[in-house]
């Protein structure tokens, strides 16, 4: 490649990158629109499922990314998942009922998953100039203080355009735009992506792909989604449909752990979790996902719902928090590049998100946006101190001949905790809102008037948070599993 087709490629990679961000935080400025247009009577209750169906598929193909680079070469692998994902998002556009809805937010996270974690391995080809050397295609990457920083700009400016360009949409438009804009913006990626990408294809020993591997952790994911999803709303708890699931759940979990033990290139090496950093690593990656993925849609929806806020406003809600990720992301990885232990930026990190979830936890009918406003800032300057951080030290620390099946198992943690904190959160807040509120679901709270009304706005409110607490709960967790972490000198 020369150096102008290199640019390019970089801009297209970084391009791409905003394109899976944007793509993760637009959806959640026009949930209420959705709901309004496609069900009515109960698409608040599916909302979960539009999270979490992305979510799922993208963690079932996340373990086989990496391989894929390996055999078939990154480049082909980059532009299949990018042509996946405009085909998933060309259907999402044109569903017409929440069951298609879903089911095309699946198709488009099969290449939503290969949008970020591809894109890592086309980036660190780039740099190399060099095939990936046999470590699932995470590349060598060490000590990438400077993509931490850039990966803080990029999560922040999708987090702050995302919900502002899914609410002008819904709000001037139509909602099935925010599948649709997709459409230019990844095409132009595809068309500069096969013009300049001249990546070598590995031609050293061919790798198996643990297809069996990668089917059980979806297996297992899903049968743990339907458990917290119909248990006690769909199915009792002790119903022969939920009990079984949970079995499943324990059975397929020993499967899984089973073939990684037995297969020659297992997705995720349990000799991974023998390593206190990347266990302890793994585990707060998940909370994580569990608490920022399942909680921050619940925002858009209360300042809608609640406080009868436009989409395209409530979307400007959400600025605060990305220029806390964008700002506390640079300069967490400057410091770290000076000398700053890691770990300072991951307890302070857990530790102010924690302060923020419960800070959302205590709003009401009434609070003042400006507090509302304050600690999505506070929420945002946590999450930034962490974007970035424990992917790099999980590289930092794993070893050499497994630092691609270690960037992609932390990643598959995270998407893992994101699926199950949408759907445990949706049930939850379900939950909640039926023990409080006038009866019915949350979904028909538009319809009512009254006394009706003001009692099914004040139940919602306290179901939301109930999420918020649940939330903080689980950094509090994270917080107490970060001060555990015993990081290496260099």
């Amino acid at each position: 490649m020369t150096e102008g087709q290199r640019k390019i490629a970089f801009v297209v990679c970084l391009t791409t990158m905003l394109l899976a961000v944007l793509d993760q935080n637009i959806v959640s400025a026009v949930t209420v629109p959705v709901v309004q247009d496609l069900d009515p009577a109960h698409g608040i209750d599916r909302v979960p499922w539009l999270i979490s169906a992305f979510a799922l598929a993208s963690t079932a193909v996340l373990p086989l990314y990496g391989k894929l680079c390996d055999t078939l070469g990154a480049r082909r692998v980059f532009l299949s998942a990018v042509a996946a994902f405009l085909v998933g998002s060309a259907l999402c556009g044109a569903a017409q009922s929440m069951e298609q809805l879903i089911a095309f937010r699946a198709i488009q996270g099969i290449g939503g998953g290969g949008l970020m974690s591809v894109t890592m391995v086309v980036i660190a080809q780039l740099k190399a100039g060099t095939p990936a050397d046999g470590s699932d295609g995470a590349g060598k990457g060490r000590g990438g203080n400077g993509g931490a920083g850039i990966g803080g700009l990029v999560a922040g400016a999708g987090m702050a355009l995302g919900p502002l360009l899914g609410g002008v949409l819904a709000d001037h438009a139509d909602w099935r735009w925010v599948f649709y804009v997709n459409l230019p913006i990844g095409l132009a990626v595809l068309a500069a992506a096969a013009a300049v990408l001249k990546l070598p294809r590995h031609h050293g020993t061919r790798h198996r792909i643990d297809f069996l591997g990668a089917g059980l952790a979806a297996a297992f994911s899903t049968s743990v989604l339907l458990v917290t999803e119909w248990g006690g709303k769909e199915y009792a708890w002790g119903s022969p449909t939920v009990l079984g699931l949970i079995t499943a759940s324990a059975l397929l979990l020993g499967l899984f752990v089973w073939r990684q033990a037995t297969a020659a290139e297992p997705v995720l090496p349990l000799s991974l979790f023998r390593i206190p950093v990347l266990r302890i690593s793994f585990a707060l990656q998940a909370l994580i996902g569990t608490a920022l993925m399942g909680s921050m849609i619940y925002v858009i929806i209360y300042l809608q719902l609640v406080r009868g806020i436009a989409a395209t406003h409530a979307s400007l809600f959400l600025l605060p928090m990305a220029a806390g990720i964008s700002v506390i992301g640079v300069v967490t990885g400057k410091l770290t590049a000076r000398g700053w232990p890691q770990k300072t930026f991951i307890v302070a990190g857990t530790a102010v998100s924690a302060a923020a979830m419960g800070i959302l936890a205590t709003l009401g009918t009434d609070t003042s946006l400006w507090i509302v406003g304050t600690a999505l800032l506070l929420l945002g300057l946590g999450f930034g101190q962490l974007l970035g951080q424990l992917i790099q030290l999980t590289q930092e620390s794993a070893p050499p001949r497994q630092l691609g099946v270690a960037t992609t198992g932390i990643r598959f943690f995270q998407s893992l905790g994101g699926a199950l904190g949408a759907s445990l959160f949706g049930t939850v807040l379900a939950r909640v809102y039926e023990a409080k509120g006038p009866g019915g679901s949350a979904s028909r709270i538009a319809a009512l008037s009254g006394e009706a009304h003001t009692q099914a706005i004040g139940a919602f409110v306290t179901s939301v948070d109930t999420v918020f607490a649940c939330a903080a709960g689980a950094m509090v967790v994270a917080l107490l599993l970060a001060i555990r972490l015993r990081v290496p000198r260099p």
